[in-house]
């Protein structure tokens, strides 16, 4: 059957997308910090910056998306984009220090334009070539095999990165060269799925961004989840730069370290990803979600009660339990709650307002450190997680309940 080509192929695509990411964005932060010499200012940008320039491609993009033929090529040009603007990256230490961290930024905020249009049609279109009744052991089975082959990619380059002194730019800009190879099988293995023809029609542009605006607010189930899942959102990506700061500039994490983290917390995910998705399948998939995130809620606080590296690392084995909950279960959450006439504009929407999030929560988390220290802003935000998950919960009693007792 030709969903079962698909979702192989899509195996293959994913793997090959791993590995050109796994190489290099793990270690974007030390090779900030450590070749480049970025300040915590620049961090965090180079975390929330993309999110304003994808937010910037999202309105546009969904249009744009709902008006062509094929939403197989929109994600393949759109994708091969993103990876040769990420390529240059390999170019920025010429830029000489004064620069070089500021290029940085800019880089990878600019390759967010083509990435964002490569992540909405890439999940416009897999919705619409996996079925519904298919999805959550497809999704489980997909996201086992991209971690273990991130676990295998994050491990090598590690070691290989451990081999040459911290400040070195060359080993950096090897993984770049290999990253862009990997990334042309990714083109490649996406090339080759196959989608069923679309009738052209042609639709009022002005009314395709109206209806692409009030979508957000006529269907109830998505509503929900859209509140709930930007509260986690920002409560989340508060972190993400405070996490490098405190395992780079306080635990004085080394490239083999920050491979170990992730090791760790990815063989956590493999070990923990079918049980996510069976357990939505048993308790519904609002309730698990709940689950997930309640549990992603302690990563800040266990993780500022020591700089040990052993510690670190078996923390990150905790977090990765959750972690693959989490991701697994959004996605099929956005999925589940996005009806399929329309999908591309519900998840415009979604990820339009994810892109604010992305851009506000970065600079706040930054200004909680600077502010009141590290030890308290990492447990601030382990609080506003917690209380994020609870509204998971609450959908899952409310809500969702509400919805089946209106159909009996």
């Amino acid at each position: 059957m030709k969903f079962r080509e698909n979702e192989k192929l899509s195996i293959y695509n994913g793997l090959a997308s791993t590995a050109a990411t796994n190489m290099v964005n793990g270690y974007i932060p030390l090779f900030a910090i450590s070749v480049l010499g970025a300040t915590n200012q620049q961090l965090g940008l180079i975390v929330s910056l993309p999110s304003i320039i994808g937010m910037l491609a999202l309105i546009p993009g969904a249009i744009w998306l709902n008006r062509v033929q094929s939403k197989k090529n929109f994600a393949v040009i759109s994708t091969l984009f993103t990876r040769l603007l990420f390529s240059l990256i390999l170019f920025v230490p010429f830029l000489g220090n004064q620069y070089a961290a500021w290029g940085l930024v800019i880089l990878i905020a600019l390759l967010n334009f083509p990435g964002a249009l490569s992540g909405l049609s890439w999940q416009s279109m897999i919705g619409d070539l996996v079925p519904e009744k298919r999805r959550g052991e497809f999704f489980s089975s997909r996201n086992r095999y991209n971690t273990i082959a991130a676990m295998a990619i994050t491990f090598g380059t590690g070691v290989f990165l451990q081999q040459f002194d911290k400040e070195n730019a060359f080993p950096y800009q090897l993984l770049f060269v290999a990253a862009l190879l990997f990334a042309v099988l990714e083109v490649y293995f996406l090339v080759k799925h196959q989608e069923p023809k679309k009738a052209k029609v042609i639709d009022n542009k002005e009314e395709k961004g109206k209806k692409l605006l009030l979508n957000l607010y006529n269907h109830k189930p998505f509503l929900a989840f859209v509140i709930s899942a930007l509260l986690f959102s920002f409560s989340a990506q508060m972190a993400w730069s405070l996490f490098s700061i405190y395992q780079i500039k306080e635990a004085n994490a080394t490239a083999l370290w920050l491979s170990l983290f992730s090791v760790t917390n990815q063989l956590a995910q493999i070990i923990s990803i079918k049980w996510w998705a069976n357990a939505a399948d048993r308790r519904g998939n609002s309730f698990v979600l709940f689950l997930a995130a309640a549990g992603m809620a302690t990563a800040l606080a266990l993780t500022i009660l020591s700089t040990n590296l052993v510690y670190l690392t078996l923390i990150n084995l905790w977090i990765g339990l959750f972690v693959s909950g989490t991701n697994l279960l959004l996605f099929n959450q956005l999925l589940k709650t996005s009806p399929e006439k329309g999908r591309t504009n519900y998840i415009a929407n979604y990820n339009f307002l994810l892109s604010i999030v992305g851009f506000i929560a970065p600079q706040m988390g930054v200004m909680l450190l600077n502010g009141f220290g590290m030890a308290s802003a990492m447990n601030l935000i382990s609080l506003f997680r917690m209380i994020a998950a609870f509204s998971f919960l609450f959908v899952a009693i409310k809500l969702e309940r509400r919805v089946i007792a209106e159909s009996l």
